[in-house]
C-alpha cells in the first residue's frame, strides 16, 4: 500500500493547460475514483501518476517520495487499460509473468506469484488458454492478474470495464471490489460510468475542465454537491433543476407562482435574488403526502419493474424526473401533482455555488 499525493500539479501541452493546479491526498489502502466528462482530464491525470506523462509542474509523491523524475517501472505501480493489451500468441500463464520474466525474476518466483493471483481471480483453470479462447470478462481478468502479480503499491485503473457488456460489467465491478476487500492496495479508478463511482469508491473526485470540482465520499457528493455542475454530474438520472427568484428570507417562487418556503439558511435570501432550486428524481413523489406539491404533464414513462421513471413537465415548460417507485398505472398524458418536501431542495445561486 502507498499514499500518493498530488501538489499543485499542472499538465499542459504546449500553450494548452489541461490539468489545473490539482491538490489530491489518496491515503493508504483508499479506492479512488475519478470522474468528470470527456476532456475533464481523469485520463491524462492518472497517465500523469503512472509516468506516462511528464508533470508540467507541481509535484508527485508515492509513499513519501517525490517520483516526478523517477521512470514508470520504478515507482511501484501497475495499470490497467481500457483494452486488455494481451499477447495473442502467449498463455494466459506467459501473459500474466511476461514483466516478471523480463525483471529477471526466478521462475520458481513467477510461478508462485502467477499462481497466487489466479487463485484470487478464479483463472487456475484457464493458464494454458490463449486470449483467443477466453470470453472478455476473462481477458479482463488476465489483464488484472498480470497487473496483481508485480506486487504494486498502487494500481491503475483507466475505464477497464467500458468494453465489456452491461453483463459482464456488474460481474467484473463486483470482482474488482472483492478484489481491493482482499489485497488492501490502494486503487485509482478512472470511469465516465455513474454506478460503478458510486458503488467501487471510497472516495469520488469530481474533474471538470482540469481541476477538481468537489471530493468525498459517494453518497456525500451526492446528497451534499457543493456545486451546480456536481449536483447535475452525479446521478443517474440527474439532478432536476428549476429556474427561481427569492421571494421572502426563506422562501422562493417558482415562473408559475408556486411559492417554495425552504429550510432556514445560514445567509437569508434576498427578494429578487435569481435563485437554481435542484431536486432529486426520487424526492418527487406520485402520491406521498408532503408540503409541497408542483402540477406536471407526463410526456414519457419508463416501466423498469420495481420502478417507474416519468418524464414530465412543469406548466411553465420546465422538464423534470420523477422516480415513482412500481407505480405502473402511470401513462403518458396524465397530469398529476408531484410531492415533495422542503427539506430535499438544493438551492444554488446564479454563480453555480451551493446555497446553505
Amino acid at each position: 500500500m502507498a499514499k500518493v499525493e498530488l501538489k499543485h500539479m499542472h499538465k499542459s501541452f504546449g500553450q494548452v493547460d489541461i490539468i489545473k493546479d490539482v491538490n489530491l491526498t489518496i491515503e493508504h489502502g483508499e479506492f479512488c475514483v475519478l470522474v468528470g466528462p470527456s476532456g475533464c482530464g481523469k485520463s491524462t491525470l492518472l497517465r500523469m501518476i503512472a509516468g506516462l506523462e511528464n508533470v508540467s509542474r507541481g509535484d508527485l509523491v508515492i509513499d513519501g517520495e517525490i517520483v516526478n523524475a523517477v521512470d514508470p517501472v520504478q515507482r511501484g505501480i501497475a495499470m490497467v487499460f481500457q483494452s486488455y493489451a494481451l499477447y495473442p500468441h502467449m498463455t494466459v500463464e506467459d501473459n500474466m509473468g511476461f514483466s516478471l520474466k523480463m525483471a529477471g525474476q526466478k521462475k520458481s518466483e513467477i510461478k508462485r506469484r502467477i499462481s497466487a493471483a489466479a487463485e484470487i481471480l478464479q483463472l487456475t483453470h484457464l493458464l494454458s488458454r490463449k486470449p483467443s479462447q477466453l470470453s472478455g470478462g476473462q481477458r479482463q481478468r488476465v489483464a488484472i492478474g498480470r497487473a496483481i502479480v508485480r506486487n504494486p503499491k498502487v494500481f491503475l485503473f483507466d475505464e477497464p470495464l467500458s468494453n465489456l457488456d452491461a453483463e459482464l460489467r456488474v460481474s467484473m465491478r463486483v470482482e474488482i471490489a472483492k478484489l481491493h476487500m482482499e489485497l488492501g492496495n490502494t486503487m485509482i479508478y478512472v470511469t465516465h460510468d455513474q454506478t460503478e463511482a458510486m458503488t467501487l469508491a471510497d472516495k469520488i473526485v469530481v474533474l471538470r475542465a482540469g481541476r477538481i470540482e468537489q471530493v468525498g465520499a459517494p453518497l456525500h457528493l451526492y446528497d451534499d454537491p457543493d456545486n451546480l455542475f456536481v449536483a447535475g454530474f452525479i446521478g443517474s438520472p440527474k439532478m432536476n433543476f428549476m429556474s427561481a427568484e427569492a421571494s421572502g428570507p426563506c422562501a422562493v417562487r417558482l415562473p408559475d407562482a408556486t411559492e417554495l418556503a425552504i429550510p432556514s439558511l445560514s445567509n437569508e435570501l434576498t427578494v429578487g435574488q435569481k435563485i437554481t432550486v435542484g431536486i432529486r428524481p426520487e424526492h418527487l413523489k406520485g402520491r406521498d403526502a408532503a408540503n409541497l406539491t408542483l402540477s406536471v404533464t407526463v410526456d414519457v414513462v419508463e416501466h423498469l419493474g420495481t420502478t417507474t421513471f416519468a418524464y414530465a413537465r412543469t406548466a411553465f415548460g420546465q422538464a423534470l424526473t420523477a422516480q415513482l417507485g412500481d407505480e405502473r398505472e402511470v401513462r403518458s398524458g396524465d397530469r398529476f401533482d408531484l410531492q415533495f418536501s422542503a427539506a430535499d431542495l438544493r438551492l444554488f445561486d446564479s454563480s453555480g455555488l451551493r446555497m446553505r
